[in-house]
């Protein structure tokens, strides 16, 4: 349920937006939250930027008030974090503003960057000032989410691998998280300040506060820790409107329910959908979708959906609305949550190679209707009214006349209904599990339409004529009547579109689809502006541009993607993407006459619709090849198993007690691994005894996030592997996981004198804590160890990974032996490996690496997108982390899956040069093992793209 002053059926979580500005404990005079008492209709504000100018942000119930004009915010959210190459924040942001998105939506993950207390890095993949520096330049809001718990399936929810062993509750108001909880806000918020949109320094216009905090509003320390919260924000000068949410809307959260300056929804506060279903997460082995992962994701969200769910939010009143995720990316090294894999694609409409796909068109088409139809913005309910085999939402504009109709199919088969709007029956047909989207009474610049059949995408004036752009679906009838008081000249850029005028309605009826994008031009009606109508089917739909520029708003329509525009003079300077050939048209201020293409002139010309039309078509793509893989050289490791490994510099696993929430077994040590600063990635165990004699077996307890497991060995000797089940629906969303793995001794191993059990744990994660009750402090590794026959007395001594990467950071590396010393590393001497071709079939339990380089030149104007594809059959129990360039793309786990291809991104990947791959495979004696067929895989490519910088990788 939405927070809206009228109720309705959302399909995500609530917020509430807490917009008290002035006053606090800033100390200084913040921008009124409240607006006039009336707010006239109008365009919304230009784009933002970092423009040096103070700005107000304000609110009443209908929308946000930027500067006193309605903003409709239609936020995309994407987590830096999961794309770690900053030039491709800049392609990513490009494409959100370009297909419709005004914001973007960011968390900020405390673990991501503080490896240890009071220790914070903000540099290089982690440089949070240079993100909001290009949202700002790229002309896009942002809201901020910086927690301190962020949920967004990464490790811990956000909160750091060092918080486990401190004292004090998690996200509770409690002194000793408090203290850490707010040296992380008062970080990240002196960057935030550098770029609040209220004071013109950046684009900065919300902060979000905390995560789905599930605590009851009556609870006093639930209040206060929110309003702890507030205050800090608030002390640290930042000025814009905070909001917190209320997890899956139980109303805990309402207005006045906790001391945060007023925040919380109520009749005053404007629709709030903070995080809408583009999408979700998908579990390991596919639990949810039937081992099928993102694809089935996509299928099952596809773009009806879409399309049905964002109207019927707009038909409820949201006019503050964030899609998660418009941009999934990667959880790489150690990044996820437990409970999901390492694509965090989520069906997301820009895929996880930050490919456009079919879910983008109706977010394209809603996205720049609801930026540039401003009547959009001030929407009441209106009489109801019946429609045959749908549901019917009736909206109206109180200020302009404007009456918007949505229509939803909620049945299995397509439905044909007339509507009763504008005086007479409009016929329409809306699609199984689909939407539209009807309007009467608007103004098309200035001229009154009385209705029209096809959505509206776009008003904007081009020059001296004002233009309309329509769309639907492929071989629809669109229709629109315009009133004009006396006969009107047209003209027919499309021989396809037909007209009549009769008693002062102009009647336009275009067959959508039928030769692109169709026009039609209204002009000597005694209007002095002429209207230039055009019509697109959703194909045509995703080639059109609105695009603000200084000089004046354009229209550009042809290539895959426009990225930026600029208008110099008399020329019109464009870059973009285009994939396959494609024309360029723009519609544009007086005046311009020439084009340039990613800063080459294009020969064009003025036409007759006062465009510019290039002669020629610009360039599809050129082919892009990718080599094969081989030259694998091969070196096993695990020489911790054996008796014979020196571990005298390993930590002594000592200890009597923990912070963490799974107790300690009586009379035995701490084993956890957290509690001797191993956070993330594996962990060894190596126990020393004396005198098997009479021991039968050991039992090893151990817990872990989903898909741990365990490896051991007595004295060199395979004992065996232990695996934590698979999840089923039952247990998708479970992070942690206990089990016992009981190994019978040979008796040959039981024998008097030195013994060394060797213990592998592959720890996965840390649980998110989604209902605030500390669960990302349960153990991670060992928890108890028994012998059965006997009781010899062991001493343990534990390790895991070592000093974090300087650049790539602790959630990088864990404690394996080859980690440890460098042999994912670029540059890392392999020459005396042995040479090795895939596909392999071994038997062996522990850890073998391989490792090869590559070579790619890509047309350095190619934007190629390019994976890594790992196939085997299906029955083989093994893994793979794979090291590209010595940054840990993710985890392959064969049979499991559903994931098989892991995404390269560029400058960790040398689209120009050598590259390094690194693969660290765990296998175990049950089965063979590979790896089987390993691949470059093309993601898909466009001409153009953004300069990429190398990330630095450095090696041995």
């Amino acid at each position: 349920m939405a927070l809206s002053r009228r109720s309705f059926s959302a399909l995500a979580g609530t917020a509430a937006l807490g917009l008290a500005l002035g006053g606090g404990s800033a100390g200084t005079e913040a921008p009124s939250a409240h607006a006039a008492r009336s707010v006239p209709p109008g365009p919304p504000p230009r784009p933002p930027s970092a423009d040096g100018r103070r700005h107000t942000v304000g609110f009443d119930r209908h929308s946000l008030l930027v500067d006193g004009r309605r903003l409709v915010l239609w936020s995309g959210e994407m987590h830096p974090f999961r794309l770690p190459s900053p030039s491709l924040w800049r392609d990513v942001l490009q494409k959100l503003r370009a297909h419709g998105h005004n914001a973007v939506s960011v968390c900020v993950a405390w673990n991501y960057h503080s490896p240890a207390p009071g220790q914070y890095d903000f540099t290089g993949v982690r440089d949070l000032d240079l993100f909001l520096r290009t949202a700002a330049e790229t002309g896009l809001y942002v809201v901020l989410r910086p927690g301190p718990y962020i949920g967004a399936e990464v490790d811990g929810g956000g909160l750091p691998g060092w918080l486990t062993a401190t004292e004090g509750s998690a996200r509770a108001f409690d002194p000793a998280y408090l203290k850490h909880a707010d040296e992380w806000l008062g970080r990240v918020n002196a960057i935030a300040a550098r770029h609040l949109f209220t004071r013109g320094t950046g684009t900065v216009l919300l902060y979000r506060i905390e995560n789905g905090y599930d605590a009851h509003a009556d609870e006093p320390a639930g209040r206060a820790y929110l309003s702890h919260l507030y205050k800090k924000v608030r002390a640290d000068g930042i000025d814009v409107p905070l909001f917190h949410n209320d997890r899956v809307g139980n109303g805990h959260w309402t207005h006045g329910s906790s001391d945060t300056g007023g925040a919380g929804a109520g009749p005053r506060t404007p629709g709030f959908v903070p995080e809408s279903g583009d999408g979700r997460p998908d579990a390991w082995g596919g639990a949810l979708f039937r081992g099928k992962g993102y694809a089935e994701v996509r299928r099952t969200w596809d773009a009806a959906y879409e399309r049905r769910s964002h109207l019927t939010r707009l038909a409820g009143g949201i006019t503050v609305h964030n899609v998660r995720m418009a941009f999934g990316g990667t959880s790489w090294g150690w990044l996820p949550a437990p409970v999901v894999y390492t694509s965090y694609d989520y069906g997301a409409a820009l895929d996880e190679g930050r490919r456009p796909t079919e879910k983008l068109v109706p977010l394209h088409q809603i996205g720049h209707m609801l930026q540039r139809v401003p009547d959009l913005a001030g929407l009441d309910p209106a009489a109801d009214v019946k429609v045959p085999g749908l549901r019917a939402y009736h909206l109206r504009n109180p200020d302009t006349g404007a009456h918007v109709y949505v229509l939803r199919n909620d049945g299995d088969e397509e439905v044909s209904s007339t509507l009763r709007a504008a005086g007479t029956d409009l016929p329409v047909t809306v699609p199984a599990r689909d939407a539209r989207l009807m309007v009467t009474h608007l103004m098309l610049g200035r001229r009154r339409m009385r209705y029209s059949t096809a959505q509206p995408m776009a008003l904007l004036a081009a020059g001296r004529q004002d233009v309309a752009v329509f769309c639907g679906r492929q071989g629809e009838m669109a229709r629109v009547v315009l009133e004009c008081a006396e006969e009107p000249l047209v003209t027919r850029l499309s021989e396809q579109a037909a007209y009549v005028y009769d008693q002062g309605l102009l009647r336009v009826t275009v067959p959508l689809g039928a030769g692109g994008l169709i026009g039609v031009r209204v002009e000597g009606d005694g209007n002095e502006r002429p209207l230039m109508l055009l019509f697109a089917d959703e194909a045509t739909s995703m080639r059109l541009w609105p695009y603000d520029t200084p000089s004046g708003s354009l229209l550009v329509h042809g290539p895959a993607l426009l990225r930026t525009a600029a208008v110099r003079g008399s020329t019109v300077h464009l870059t973009g993407d285009t994939v396959a050939e494609s024309g360029l048209e723009v519609w544009g201020p007086r005046g311009i006459g020439a084009l340039t293409w990613n800063g080459r002139a294009v020969p064009a010309s003025v036409t007759g619709s006062a465009s510019v039309r290039a002669h020629a078509p610009l360039p599809g793509v050129p082919e892009v090849r990718l080599p094969a893989l081989g030259g694998w050289r091969m070196r096993t490791e695990n020489p911790e198993a054996g008796p014979g490994f020196d571990d005298s510099a390993w930590q002594v696993a000592d200890r009597t007690s923990s912070f963490s929430t799974t107790p300690v077994p009586k009379g035995q040590p701490v084993l956890f691994a957290d509690d001797y600063g191993f956070h993330y990635g594996d962990v060894w165990y190596r126990g020393t005894f004396t005198d098997a004699t009479g021991v039968e077996s050991v039992s090893l307890a151990y817990s872990t996030g989903t898909q741990g497991l365990l490896m051991a060995w007595l004295d060199g000797h395979p004992l065996g592997t232990y695996r934590m089940p698979v999840p089923d629906r039952s247990t998708v969303r479970q992070g942690s996981w206990a089990g016992t793995a009981v190994f019978p001794l040979d008796p040959w191993l039981r024998g008097s004198g030195r013994h060394v059990l060797s213990v592998l744990v592959r720890r996965m994660q840390h649980d998110q804590d989604g209902g605030a009750r500390d669960t990302h402090k349960a153990a991670r590794g060992l928890t108890a160890v028994a012998f059965g026959g006997a009781a010899p007395k062991v001493r343990w001594r534990i390790q895991g990974a070592a000093a974090p990467d300087p650049v790539r950071g602790p959630l990088n590396n864990g404690g394996l032996y080859g980690e440890r010393e460098g042999w994912h590393l670029p540059g890392f001497p392999d020459g005396d490996w042995e040479r090795v071709s895939f596909p392999r079939a071994v038997r062996r339990q522990g850890v073998t690496w391989y490792r090869t380089t590559f070579e790619l030149a890509v047309d350095p104007d190619v934007d190629a997108s390019v994976g890594l594809t790992l196939e085997d059959d299906r029955h083989r129990a093994y893994r793979a982390q794979i090291f590209l360039n010595g940054w840990n793309m993710g985890q392959y786990v064969n049979g499991v899956g559903p994931q098989h291809t892991f995404v390269l991104p560029n400058g960790i990947l040398r689209t120009r040069g050598t590259n390094t791959l690194a693969l660290a495979v765990l296998s175990e004696l049950t089965t063979l093992s590979g790896p089987g067929r390993v691949r470059l895989t093309l993601l898909g490519s466009a001409a153009g793209g953004v300069p990429v910088t190398p990330v630095a990788s450095p090696g041995r």
